[in-house]
Parts: structure tokens; C-alpha cells; sequence
């Protein structure tokens, strides 16, 4: 709240907050588009390993090269312009920059970056959620020992539902489940870059003229994107991930406060408390009425039965609320997200607040790969989305005692051991190097094991 009259206020003083953007793809243009006509936001620089790609970006969403792009950070620090660079830890050294946010898609690179803002007294917006599961906890605590902000990226699913769980316990409601809703039938699981357009209805030549990637939408399709996303909410908020990964059932808006609540009164989780992510296909391949494919929901109740939570179940009655049976639980929805639209919203509020919009504050969940077929020693590993391996949350502690090989680490290693379709691919399965990815994910296992694990 209050976010767009501090940004006019910033505008009126002539100190607009100074962002620099790394990674020039879709989720980047969406921002760029709307941070060109968001008052009291200067976009410093941007960078990606193509100059050419990030000035495509800027081009096709309203900016002017000829007259907005800077010469170098001083010159743009000084005009108001934009620098445009392939080089992003000189974009990170900048003077005056504010805010750093991370759009590579890369694990790696996104903790790269992190450490480097962070040393270097910059918040950070993360949209590779990629890296926050990777090892979120850590960079958050970084962040808060540099007096700077690790937020989740506005727009993107995991901030908007920690939102909404926040505004849920912020009124007092007992949260029961939280999530978003997605395109999924069990079959997915084993789809790859080769079969996806087929079940988005599209073909090949159709998906490249659009310029789609292939992996990146098959982690959507196969489940791996929303265990991700699911993971980076349960580290944020203090939800669960559920014991045998997301079950994905069918539900519309209608249908939430009946269906995501335990099963012990008539709902589809074993426990109260979990992160789930709906279906908008019922599992014949129907559609389901009202769905949340686009949306985000959190759920929640108004208490055990006594007199004091009888006057709330009441007062959901008498606005309307949809409820179970029982009248016990309701739940409150977005039917859309915006993305990179949004994103404006996390960098005013790390700079003008000091606030994340969304941060992780301990490691409950954890994402595994999970072989797609069966591996063989020497093959390697594609990562998410790819022909090899697929992504599946679990709760930390369980993950830790497999020794299960995080799925944004499962690209490019090579495989020791066979490995059985539907197995967990094991650290003990695999060959890979102890580069500094790993070793940021290590020291993070280290802090943060939930204490059952670390007794173990």
C-alpha cells in the first residue's frame, strides 16, 4: 500500500529508485514495458549476453534508443537514461544503483548475482525461483546481515500467494492450504522438449515463430515448474510440502474451500497447512468449471467449533462467502497473475520499504530429480524440463535423508549409476563438480537442516 505515492513522491524529489535489470527474455519485457511509464523508477541499465537481444527488448516495448539509451552508468546516472551492457557484475558495481534484479533463469548465475548485490549493499528481486529453492534460506540471511531486501518477484505465482497467506494470518484465519492452479494430467510427467507442443496444441514451427522454448514450457507441462514454485512458498511462509509430492486435483474456484482441506473433513490433503497446485482438467482431459489456470488461491478456516468462531462462520454466510459444508473454511482467489507487469511492485518495496514481497526465513521443502525413464551410467542429465529428469517437492528433512540431487543442479552431470524410471536421482548417482553453486547449496544444507535431518 502507499507504493505508487512513494514513487511520485521519489519522482517530485528527483531521486527516482535505480534499478538494474540482468536478462532480457519475456519476463524482463513485461517489466521493461512498465517500468518506462512508472513514475520515480529509473531504469539504470540492463544487461544480458546479447547487446542486441536486450536492445530488441527495450525497442519492442516502447523505449527509444535513439534518445534513452546512456552512453555508460555515469552518463546514465546523470540523464536519466538507460546503459545497455553484456557485462552484468558491472551493471551490479554501478553507482547509485538501488535495486538488483536477477531474470537469467540460471541458477548459477542468479546466485552469483545475489552475492554479488548483496556484497555490494544492493536489494535484490530473485525471479529465478530456480535458485531461491536452491538455497533461498542463505541469500536471505546475506541479505538481512547486509541491511539490504531478498525479495520473490511481484507477479510471478510464489509472491502473490505469500501475499495472500500473509493477508490470511494478518486477520487472524488458521491457513490450510495455499497455491496456484496449472494445466495438468498425470501423463505430463513424462513429457519432453519433443512431445510438449503436442498437448499445447501447437506445432513446432507455430511454438518457434513465437519464440517459446521448448524445456522452458515442458517444465510447466511436466510438473517441475509448479514443485519449484510450490518449494519457494512453503520456504517463505511455513507451509508443507505434502509427503508424496503435489497430487494436482482437479478444482475450480468454486470448489476450493471443499476440496483443499483435509481429508478427516471431506478435502483432498492428508494435513492442514500444505502448498498445492489445482488442475484446470479434470482427469479425463475435460475442462474444469471456473479454473485457476492462470490464478492463486490460499484457503483458510474460522476456527474449531465454539462460540467465538461461530460468529466468523456466520459472517462468511453473510457476505457470501462460498464454504464447505460446515462453514468452517473459505478461501480467497486471483484468477490471474501478471508477471513481469507486476514486478515494479517488489523493487518499490525493497527500495522504499526495506520490505521483500515474499522471502525465504527457513529450508522446509526441497524440489528432487526424478528420472523420466530409465538412466543409464554415462548418460547426462538435462535438467528442468528437459528428456531426463523431472522435478518433485519434498519436504527437506525427507530430502536430505535420500540424498536426493536437487533438481537445479541435475543439468550437465554426468550419471555414475543406473538409475530406475520414477527413481530420485541421488548425489551418490551422479559426477559433479564442486563449483561454487555447490558449494553455496551445501553451506545452506548445513545452516539450515531441519533439526530431524541434521540429527540424522
Amino acid at each position: 500500500m502507499n507504493l505508487g505515492r512513494l514513487l511520485k513522491q521519489r519522482a517530485a524529489e528527483g531521486r527516482p529508485v535505480r534499478v538494474g535489470v540482468i536478462g532480457a527474455g519475456k519476463f524482463s519485457s513485461m517489466f521493461l514495458a512498465q517500468a518506462r511509464t512508472t513514475p520515480g523508477l529509473h531504469l539504470l541499465g540492463l544487461a544480458d549476453l546479447s547487446v542486441e537481444r536486450a536492445e530488441k527488448a527495450l525497442a519492442a516495448t516502447g523505449w527509444d534508443l535513439k534518445t534513452q539509451a546512456a552512453n555508460s552508468f555515469d552518463d546514465a546516472l546523470k540523464t536519466g537514461r538507460t546503459f545497455i551492457t553484456d557485462d552484468a557484475d558491472k551493471l551490479i558495481a554501478a553507482n547509485g544503483l538501488d535495486v538488483v534484479v536477477d531474470i537469467t533463469g540460471s541458477p548459477a548465475a542468479a546466485i552469483r548475482h545475489t552475492l554479488a548485490a548483496i556484497a555490494l549493499g544492493r536489494h535484490v528481486v530473485n525471479v529465478t525461483v530456480e535458485a531461491d529453492v536452491l538455497a533461498g534460506p542463505l541469500l536471505a540471511e546475506r541479505a538481512r546481515k547486509a541491511g539490504v531486501v531478498y525479495a520473490l518477484a511481484y507477479g510471478d505465482q510464489p509472491a502473490l500467494v505469500c501475499e495472500m497467506v500473509d493477508w490470511a494470518e494478518a486477520c487472524g484465519f488458521r491457513v490450510v492450504s495455499a497455491g496456484k492452479g496449472t494445466k495438468y494430467l498425470p501423463q505430463y510427467v513424462r513429457s519432453t522438449p519433443a512431445t510438449v507442443w503436442d498437448h499445447y496444441g501447437l506445432t513446432a514451427e507455430q511454438a518457434a515463430a513465437a519464440g517459446m522454448n521448448s524445456q522452458m514450457f515442458n517444465s510447466f507441462l511436466d510438473g517441475t515448474k509448479s514443485s519449484i514454485e510450490m518449494a519457494s512458498i512453503s520456504n517463505a511462509t511455513g507451509l508443507k510440502a505434502p509427503r508424496d509430492g503435489l497430487a494436482f486435483p482437479p478444482c475450480g474456484a468454486d470448489d476450493l474451500p471443499r476440496m483443499l482441506i483435509p481429508r478427516a473433513d471431506g478435502g483432498v490433503l492428508e494435513e492442514t497447512g500444505l502448498v498445492e497446485v489445482v488442475s484446470s482438467l479434470a482427469r479425463d482431459g475435460k475442462q474444469v468449471p471456473r479454473d485457476l489456470r492462470w490464478g492463486v488461491y490460499v484457503v483458510f478456516e474460522a476456527g474449531s467449533d465454539d462460540a467465538r468462531a461461530a460468529y466468523t462462520r456466520r459472517s462468511f454466510r453473510e457476505y457470501g462467502m462460498i464454504t464447505d459444508k460446515s462453514g468452517r473454511y473459505s478461501a480467497l482467489y486471483r484468477p490471474y497473475h501478471m508477471i513481469g507487469l507486476e514486478l515494479g511492485i517488489s523493487v518499490a518495496a525493497a527500495a522504499l520499504r526495506n520490505e521483500p514481497t515474499g522471502t525465504p526465513d527457513a529450508f522446509r521443502s526441497d524440489v528432487a530429480a526424478v528420472a523420466k525413464k530409465a538412466l543409464a551410467p554415462g548418460e547426462m542429465l538435462d535438467g528442468e524440463g528437459g528428456y531426463t529428469v523431472w522435478g518433485k517437492i519434498m519436504r527437506a528433512e525427507d530430502s536430505l535423508a535420500r540424498r536426493a540431487l536437487p533438481i537445479g543442479l541435475a543439468h550437465k552431470v554426468k550419471l555414475t549409476k543406473p538409475v530406475a524410471e520414477g527413481a530420485i536421482v541421488s548425489w551418490d548417482d551422479v559426477a559433479i563438480a564442486e563449483d561454487e553453486t555447490v558449494r553455496v547449496r551445501r553451506e545452506m544444507e548445513r545452516r539450515f537442516a531441519p533439526k530431524k535431518a541434521a540429527a540424522a
